[in-house]
């Protein structure tokens, strides 16, 4: 009788588990389930990208530093904009 139980209990829960993922790739195949992904892969490659940014930008600095080249004179960089102090009356 356990053993009955157990086996029906097993099954139902495969079948549980089954049906989740075939509804899961079933979504995933749809069209707003492609949509989402390549909005996924979108906002990813952004943020590789910024993170690729922030490394170049952060080796440049090293290096400039290591060689006492202020940033302004890098190709590409511009100075920084002026401080705005405000005046005391």
């Amino acid at each position: 009788m356990n053993a009955r139980l157990l086996t029906f209990v097993a099954g139902g829960l495969a079948g549980a588990y089954a049906s989740v993922k075939a509804r899961r790739a079933a979504y995933r195949l749809s069209v707003p389930g492609l949509a989402d992904q390549a909005g996924a892969l979108a906002t990813g490659l952004q943020a590789f990208a910024a993170e690729v940014r922030e490394g170049m930008d952060a080796r440049e600095a090293q290096i400039a530093r290591d060689l006492d080249i202020p940033l302004e004179l890098l190709p590409g960089r511009q100075a920084p904009p002026p401080a705005i102090e405000k005046d005391t009356l």
